[in-house]
């Protein structure tokens, strides 16, 4: 029904693993973006950002012709039946986010509505506040299409929940959809395309608009919980001789109700969704007369908990003055080059300012880390490389590359063996017999 007209507005990780998903399932596809580098490398079947298998699948799309990318809003509007807005929404100084882009998008699409006909369906994946939809995007379709929503076109809000490091599988297998809908025509059609999508249909919730906006928030905040309160576990481990944060979230985590996902200690969350997504429900919040306490401190959790990697390294190294240290993953995730909110940064910030000198390796992100730091720091070719000659390691990104280092690659390469495990991905027991080893919720 659907596989002739798909169209997606934005090209970043959501917008791109959404249509090359579609594409895969042989739909045809009309890709949009505003910058023509991207246009180019899509058509030539190369992705703009890392993500595993997507060049593959993304190359495939485009030669078996289900997949192409324009500049123009207007053709790939006219030329399909549903279109998913992923245009992305930043944050601005305040914590609030940023809907120039939205407004922007709305704008140009209800003008290349205005020359359709037939009704069309639209669908917000990006993230937004609860009213954003209703109240700035539906308004603007309207005005500059000369159309009336739930009439000649229709209206959903079906956030993403996509993993970097994992978009195209979470594309595809979804533990849930979710349906804001602004009438039922434009709930069902959309219900209609996901039921038609997917081989095993995961439960769908249908509600209204500004829920469907709350839940993205909703999941992301809890997410973000659950790593700062496992954080502070973590804190509270190094000041009890003997405990471990690991087997204390292993156990945690077998509890059905809790869960094990997200308890993974470390040295905080970053990325392109929860520092984002956390600072625009405060604001929200805050707009609204709410003052949202709990999430004011796993923010403030957050912002903290690299700062102990930088604690760790002068308690072993002392004066970090003129001291080289090695820095094991700058994406803020493995399996992305995304550096948005990496707790690399500051970490490297901070080491800097003490004087050390710094050398940092990262398997696919290091064209990214230079545009940040440019000449500040030194770039090593491999996880060995990184290490020779280092008074002190830290291990930012638990990329499956460096679990695979050993304590003799630490002791043989380093000026001295010393390695701070921002991860928690190295075996303590091991490490600490064969090198001066700190980690994270690891008490002493």
């Amino acid at each position: 029904m659907f596989k002739n007209g798909i169209s997606i507005v934005g090209t970043g990780y959501v917008g791109l693993s959404t249509a090359v998903g579609f594409a895969s399932k042989q739909y045809k596809v009309i890709a949009s973006t505003h910058d023509s580098g991207k246009v180019a490398k899509i058509n030539h079947g190369k992705s703009p950002f890392y993500e595993p298998n997507l060049k593959e699948l993304l190359a495939k799309a485009v030669t078996d012709g289900y997949l192409r990318c324009v500049l123009d809003s207007r053709e790939a509007i006219l030329n399909t039946s549903v279109t998913f807005i992923a245009t992305g929404t930043p944050s601005m100084p305040d914590g609030d986010i940023d809907l120039s882009h939205i407004k922007t998008t709305s704008r140009e699409i209800g003008e290349s509505l205005r020359h359709k006909n037939q009704y069309h369906l639209f669908v917000v994946k990006s993230t937004v506040i609860p009213g954003t939809t209703e109240g700035v995007i539906r308004p603007a379709l309207e005005e500059y299409s000369l159309k009336k929503c739930g009439t000649d076109f229709g209206l959903c809000m079906s956030p993403e929940f996509l993993r970097q490091g994992s978009a195209l599988v979470d594309t595809l297998n979804p533990d849930r959809i979710v349906i804001g809908e602004h009438d039922k025509r434009s709930g069902d059609i959309l219900e209609t395309l996901y039921k038609e999508f997917y081989e095993k249909i995961p439960p769908i919730i249908r509600t209204n608009v500004p829920s469907a906006e709350l839940i993205k928030y909703a999941s992301n905040s809890l997410l973000a919980t659950k790593i700062s309160f496992i954080n502070t576990i973590a804190n509270l481990c190094e000041k009890v001789p003997g405990a471990d944060v690991a087997r204390i979230a292993q156990a945690v985590g077998l509890d059905r109700r809790i869960g094990s996902e997200f308890l993974n200690a470390g040295i905080g969350y970053g990325g392109s969704c929860f520092p984002k997504d956390i600072k625009a429900i405060i604001a929200y919040s805050r707009k609204m007369g709410y003052e949202p306490e709990l999430l004011n401190v796993v923010e403030h959790i957050n912002e903290a908990q690299p700062q102990k990697a930088v604690e760790f390294c002068k308690s072993l190294v002392g004066d970090l003055k003129n001291k080289n240290v090695a820095i094991l993953g700058l994406a803020f995730k493995p399996n992305t080059d995304d550096m948005r909110e990496a707790r690399c940064m500051p970490i490297i910030s901070q080491l800097l300012k003490e004087g050390a000198t710094v050398k940092a390796y990262d398997p696919v992100a290091t064209q990214n880390a230079k545009t940040i730091f440019k000449e500040t720091i030194s770039y090593a070719s491999s996880a060995v490389d990184c290490l020779k000659g280092a008074d002190c390691c830290i291990l930012v990104t638990e990329w499956d590359e460096f679990k695979k280092l050993s304590p003799k690659d630490f002791i043989e390469n380093m000026k001295q063996p010393i390695l701070v495990d921002g991860r928690r991905i190295y075996n303590s027991d091991e490490f600490s017999q064969n090198l001066r080893f700190v980690a994270i919720g690891l008490g002493k």
